[in-house]
C-alpha cells in the first residue's frame, strides 16, 4: 500500500492518546523512566522495542488495567486513572485490542467469535443486524468463506485476521495491535502488514502496533516509537530514527535485517 495515501487522514491538531511525564515501578524494577507521547487522529506508530523494555506495561496503563506511579494518560480526552469503573469500561468499547495469539474461543465457530462481543455490549440487536455487522467484519478482512469454521479449522494468519475482525465488529476509534506478525511467516506477516493499513484507511482508526519486527514498524507505522530501557529513545519517521550512529539503534537494525 502506498503510504503516502494514509497521510492526509491524520490529524496532527488531535491527540487521540496524550501521555506526558509516565512512571512505572513494579518494586525496585523500574519499567516506565519518564513517556512522552502523543497519537494523532488517524495515525498509525508502532512502538519498536526488545522484550522487557516496557511495551506492554505501557499498554496496560493506555488501557487502564495498570495505574501510573507518575504522570499523565489521556485517551479519548479522559484521563485514564482518574475514571471509574463504569466510565472506564465505556471508554474500553472505544479501543480495539489485537492479541498476539488471536484469543479466539475454541468452543466456537468463526460467526460466533465475531457476534459474541457484538451482543454481550449492544442489546437489542436483531439477527439481521448481528449478521450485517459479522459479513462486514469478514468481508474487511477478507475471510468470508471462513463463517462456519471452528478456530483448529484456520492458519495463524487466518486466526490472525478473524482476530482483527473480532475487534473491528464494534468499530473502535483506536486499535493496539500486539505483534500481530509474531510467529508467522513472511507471506503472512506481509498480508497481516496489509491488513492493518486496510484497517487504518477503512476504518479512520488510530493505532498502536507493538512489535519488534522493523518489517512491520517500517511498513505500518507513520511514525515509529523506538522503546529502549522503559524510555523512548527517538521518535519519527522510520528514516529518521535510523539515521543514526548510535550502537544501540544499530544493533536493533543489524539484528532484524543482517543476522
Amino acid at each position: 500500500m502506498d503510504k503516502s495515501r494514509l497521510q492526509h487522514i491524520i490529524n496532527t491538531d488531535e491527540s487521540v492518546i496524550s501521555i506526558k511525564g509516565l512512571y512505572k515501578s513494579f518494586e525496585d524494577l523500574e519499567v516506565l523512566k519518564g513517556i512522552d507521547f502523543n497519537l494523532f487522529k488517524g495515525e498509525n506508530i508502532a512502538v519498536l522495542g526488545k522484550s522487557g523494555t516496557g511495551k506492554s506495561v505501557l499498554i496496560k496503563i493506555i488501557v487502564g488495567l495498570l495505574k501510573p506511579d507518575e504522570g499523565e494518560v489521556y485517551v479519548l480526552g479522559q484521563q485514564v486513572d482518574k475514571l471509574n469503573r463504569k466510565e472506564l469500561d465505556a471508554l474500553r468499547l472505544r479501543i480495539g485490542f489485537s492479541f498476539q495469539h488471536s484469543a479466539l474461543y475454541d468452543s466456537m465457530n468463526v460467526y460466533q467469535n465475531l457476534a459474541f462481543p457484538l451482543t454481550m455490549n449492544i442489546k437489542n440487536l436483531s439477527k439481521k443486524e448481528v449478521n450485517n455487522a459479522v459479513d462486514e467484519v469478514l468481508d474487511a478482512v477478507g475471510l468470508m468463506d471462513k463463517l462456519n469454521q471452528m478456530p483448529s479449522d484456520l492458519s495463524g494468519g487466518q486466526k490472525k485476521r478473524i482476530g482483527i475482525a473480532r475487534t473491528l465488529i464494534l468499530k473502535p476509534e483506536i486499535m493496539l495491535y500486539d505483534e500481530p506478525t509474531s510467529g508467522l511467516d513472511p507471506i503472512t506477516s506481509t498480508e497481516v502488514i496489509a491488513l492493518i493499513n486496510e484497517v487504518q484507511q477503512q476504518y479512520n482508526t488510530s493505532s498502536i502496533i507493538i512489535t519488534h519486527d522493523l518489517t512491520c514498524a517500517k511498513n505500518t507505522g507513520n511514525r515509529i516509537a523506538m522503546m529502549l530501557d522503559g524510555q523512548f529513545l527517538r521518535i519519527g519517521k522510520f528514516e529518521e530514527v535510523f539515521d543514526s550512529n548510535d550502537e544501540e539503534v544499530k544493533g536493533f537494525f543489524n539484528y532484524n535485517f543482517i543476522q
